[in-house]
């Protein structure tokens, strides 16, 4: 039986529903009112300028590339953290939450430190065999796929933990090998939980933009992503282009958080 509903809790969820509306639904809001603001004049601009175009592709590229990554990792990692016990896994646990308390400035700049081309630790003899890191490509990957992946694991790791060892005992005392455990039964159990992580590993990859300004050396056309285009297009004065690229990257992650809660059945509780 539901407690009744009293002035009190009608008073908390306008609350909260205030706090969400001035600080998320409203500023994005009036991104979509700016955009729009000249019928879709701002997006043609956008989307006819090699910048804006080429920034957008290489986002594309290296989230894809984060999220393989981090798909892959944080399923290793979390099957580590949950089912293995050995020396140190409190440290392994709070240095997978270490991306989300540093800032990704921070991140960017130890990138450069290590794999930059002139005073990197690995840089020199990365680019001696032919590999730049730090002011290309795979230094970006590498920012976004630091900075996202908790956002997998701590999706997966609970889900870990309600769904126990048992199952995964049974198949393995009836000859089953660890791969097919894993297929068969493990995969299964957090599937809408690594969905999700997955998801929401794409939105922060899209969106990253401190430790990927470090590292790119944005130069437009090369190493500039759509979020370096948005802070060049607003600060030249190309407003409209930076609405526009704006709402494009947040349609994406929108469309994928939306897409995914539809789709995800609605009495699953991922350890089934």
């Amino acid at each position: 039986m539901r407690p009744p509903r009293t002035a009190g809790t009608y008073a908390r969820r306008l609350l909260v529903v205030g706090y969400l509306f001035l600080l998320v639904i409203w500023p994005v809001a009036l991104v979509v009112q700016k955009t729009f603001e000249g019928g879709l004049d701002n997006l043609q601009t956008a989307l006819s300028d090699p910048v804006v175009t080429d920034a957008l592709q290489l986002t594309v590229v290296v989230a894809l590339w984060a999220v393989a990554i981090n798909t892959i990792f944080g399923v290793g990692i979390s099957l580590l953290l949950v089912r293995y016990e050995f020396p140190g896994r409190s440290v392994l646990s709070a240095l997978i939450d270490l991306p989300l308390s540093v800032s990704p400035v921070v991140v960017g700049l130890a990138l450069l430190l290590a794999y930059g081309g002139t005073n990197g630790t690995f840089g020199p003899a990365l680019e001696n065999v032919g590999l730049q890191v730090a002011f290309a490509t795979p230094g970006i990957i590498m920012a976004t796929a630091f900075v996202s992946l908790p956002l997998v694991i701590r999706e997966i790791v609970p889900v870990l933990h309600e769904i126990g060892t048992e199952q995964e005992q049974a198949a393995t005392s009836l000859g089953a090998g660890p791969l097919q455990t894993f297929r068969r039964i493990t995969l299964p159990s957090i599937k809408w939980a690594l969905v999700y992580g997955v998801v929401l590993s794409l939105a922060r990859a899209l969106g990253e933009f401190g430790a990927v300004k470090i590292v790119s050396g944005n130069v437009a056309q090369q190493t500039q992503t759509a979020t370096l285009v948005v802070e060049q297009k607003y600060q030249d004065f190309e407003q409209g282009s930076a609405y526009a690229t704006s709402f494009l990257l947040a349609l994406i992650a929108v469309a994928a958080l939306v897409v995914v809660t539809i789709l995800r059945p609605k009495d699953d509780t991922d350890g089934d």
